[in-house]
């Protein structure tokens, strides 16, 4: 396939035409992706890389029947919603199967900052009360409203930039976070601290409107909130008048296999009042989507006011919708990502006995992450390690990210047609990487003695507070990547700048 432009000519009108806080993946050495099919892109040379991070391509790049959908209704007809159409019908009911019974009406929008300002609005207008209760590193959109409540972001503004309407809950991270895998009930223990802002929030004479949180953080550090805790939140947040809000643009459409929704890890007993999704939902093409319980939809339709959204629901897209849903049960998706999450799980895992590198291996389906680290038992974040692995992966053709407050965890979110063989290459290529690393820094010969100690048992040492844990780390989210690291020698520097991939 011919291109219009050069590589090089791409990027000179890029940085020309296109605003400047829109990054790209390898800064230093971006990539020109010019067509991809399933779980691999490929570049305009034709060189071919393994999608480890592409969790929008949820049934791949490229599907044929996913394709074939959005072309035959494309033929026939594209309009918005308030024309009577199957499409929108169908497929509402079709999602809402998915989900518990009291979860049965549907918004559809256009992306996960959508759907997430969509929720926010639902929920204020239902108790007309307008506190947000979200997490430390959450991040939840890119429009003003989400800005305001994804302390990822901003965090990087300063230390006045948060509303004064929005509290901060500690993040449920049992690795990193307050309360840790020693702890005898950290569900209940990070439960408690929400109840404390609600308390703290009424004694100051506001309202809680609601709890929003990813099911499982993404760009928090792939953290996985112990069992139990949404029950005991949802139970304080209800009792204050507000709603809770399972954001599952990340994370959703079967992607932690045993579940279509990761809120569902929590167990049956907890259902959210609002549940957002997005990014797989139409394996690329722009849409999204809110459902809620009648009762929140009909206090929303109570104000009088009309909801209306010109592309949210066409035909289009939700032909597209319907078709990712068929593919997910035709092809048996949720299957593989138990299957191949579980084998990726413990291929991980063995480099976590292997490598002082690796901390923590963490993550439930196709949704999981490496926390690198300095130091095991410290679990000192591995910032500038992490990006170094990104880039020499980059070069063995395999795309992966670095993302948590620290820009530590490497994170796997691919396709969900990703393969067993393909978790292996990943994988091997890793512990080769990790491997040179190590020997390169001397962290091998002055770690591996403790390590295998260490790694070999449960301790005390390895799940105690480290030193400065009490600290708080949002602000550290835009400084981390840009500390010196003073274990490489000049021959092999580091990249130390952060890169957002």
């Amino acid at each position: 396939m011919e291109e219009l432009y050069s590589k090089a000519e791409t990027l000179a009108l890029r940085r020309k035409h296109i605003g400047p806080s829109c990054k790209v993946f390898y800064a230093k050495d971006p990539l020109k992706i010019v067509r991809a099919q399933g779980q691999y892109m490929f570049d305009e040379k034709g060189e071919k890389y393994l999608d480890c991070i592409n969790n929008v391509a949820h049934v791949g790049h490229s599907h044929p029947y996913v394709i074939k959908a959005a072309t035959k209704q494309m033929e026939l007809l594209n309009t918005n919603s308030r024309f009577l159409h199957d499409n929108l019908v169908q497929y509402a009911q079709r999602l809402t199967a998915t989900l518990p019974e009291k979860l049965s009406v549907c918004y559809f929008v256009n992306s996960g900052s959508e759907a997430n300002d969509l929720a926010l609005r639902l929920a204020r207008q239902y108790r007309g009360h307008q506190d947000v209760i979200t997490l430390e590193n959450a991040y939840h959109g890119h429009v003003t409203s989400l800005i305001d409540i994804s302390p990822y972001k901003f965090n990087q503004l300063g230390k006045d930039s948060k509303k004064e309407y929005v509290h901060v809950a500690p993040s449920p991270d049992i690795y990193r976070g307050k309360y840790r895998e020693d702890h005898p009930d950290p569900a209940s223990a990070y439960a408690e601290e929400v109840k404390k802002i609600i308390e703290e929030t009424q004694k100051n004479g506001r309202k809680i409107a609601a709890f929003i949180a990813e099911s499982m953080q993404s760009c928090g550090g792939q953290v996985i909130p112990p069992v139990g805790y949404f029950q005991k939140v949802a139970e304080y947040v209800r009792a204050a008048g507000g709603v809770f809000i399972a954001d599952e643009v990340q994370v959703g459409f079967g992607r932690v296999g045993k579940h279509f929704w990761a809120f569902q890890l929590q167990g049956e007993d907890f259902v959210p009042d609002i549940v957002t999704m997005g990014k797989p939902i139409g394996n690329g093409h722009p849409m999204s989507c809110v459902v809620t319980t009648r009762e929140i939809a009909e206090a929303f339709g109570a104000s009088g006011l009309e909801y209306f959204n010109t592309f949210g629901g066409n035909p289009v897209s939700c032909a597209i919708g319907l078709a990712v849903l068929d593919v997910i049960e035709k092809e048996d998706l949720q299957g593989n990502a138990t299957r191949v999450g579980n084998y990726l799980l413990e291929l991980l895992a063995e480099q976590k006995e292997k490598h002082p590198l690796v901390g923590d291996i963490r993550g439930v389906g196709l949704f999981l992450g490496v926390d690198l680290v300095k130091d095991k038992q410290k679990r000192t974040p591995a910032t500038a390690e992490a990006l170094h692995l990104i880039y020499k992966l980059k070069e063995h053709q395999i795309l992966l990210s670095a993302d948590g407050p620290y820009r530590n965890i490497l994170k796997f979110k691919p396709p969900m047609c990703f393969t067993m063989e393909d978790a292996k290459h990943a994988v091997e290529t890793l512990d080769a990487l990790l491997t040179e690393l190590e020997e390169a820094t001397g962290m091998k010969t002055e770690n591996n003695a403790s390590t295998n100690v260490q790694c070999k048992r449960k301790t005390t040492e390895e799940s105690s507070q480290p030193e400065g844990a009490s600290e708080s780390i949002g602000h550290m989210n835009g400084a981390a990547c840009r500390q010196e690291n003073g274990i490489y020698s000049k021959k092999r520097s580091v990249p130390s700048k952060r890169i957002r991939t």
